[in-house]
């Protein structure tokens, strides 16, 4: 059993209302009597998205999960699939639902679908500022800094992310 770190995000549709959706699918599926921790929501400019895509709203949502990666994979997909996402062949195209694992506990898996700790959320401002609101000083495997020290120094163009809510 172990803390899954857990991006969402929406660009589609009423956006706060898919992300509730989100949120209310990984409730069923946490260990009841742990918390479920869940960051503000944060407006986000599309980021290598297809041109005229509306912005995103991000948060990151944190539950205790008994099973394995792949599992809490196969979850999240059917959860996407639920709440109507579709997979086309545009990448980043906009989406009603995105579901991302960003880490589950200490563990590292590497497959085609799936690699944990997430490969790219240290780059990513819609990633680090819920979870550094969440889980500041968290520091993952393969990391020596922590959540908060990453976006401290986090290099990148994204602009600094507008609340749309507190919490979902």
């Amino acid at each position: 059993m172990s803390r899954a770190g857990i991006a969402l995000g929406t660009n589609l549709g009423h956006k706060t209302a898919n992300l509730r959706a989100a949120l209310a699918l990984l409730e069923s599926i946490a260990t009841p009597g742990e918390p479920v921790l869940t960051a503000p929501v944060y407006r986000t400019e599309p980021l290598l998205c297809p041109p005229d895509s509306p912005d995103f709203y991000n948060t990151v949502v944190e539950i205790h999960f008994k099973g394995s990666a792949q599992d809490l994979l196969a979850k999240t997909r059917q959860f996407e699939n639920q709440l109507g996402r579709t997979r086309g062949s545009t990448r980043n195209a906009p989406r009603l639902i995105d579901i991302d694992l960003l880490y589950l506990g200490d563990e590292s898996h590497e497959t085609p679908d799936l690699t944990l700790p997430h490969p790219r959320f240290h780059e990513r401002r819609f990633v680090l500022q819920p979870l550094a609101d969440i889980r500041p000083q968290l520091i993952l495997l393969g990391q020596t800094r922590s959540i908060a020290e990453l976006l401290e120094t986090l290099e990148t163009d994204e602009p600094r992310l507008a609340i749309i809510a507190p919490a979902l």
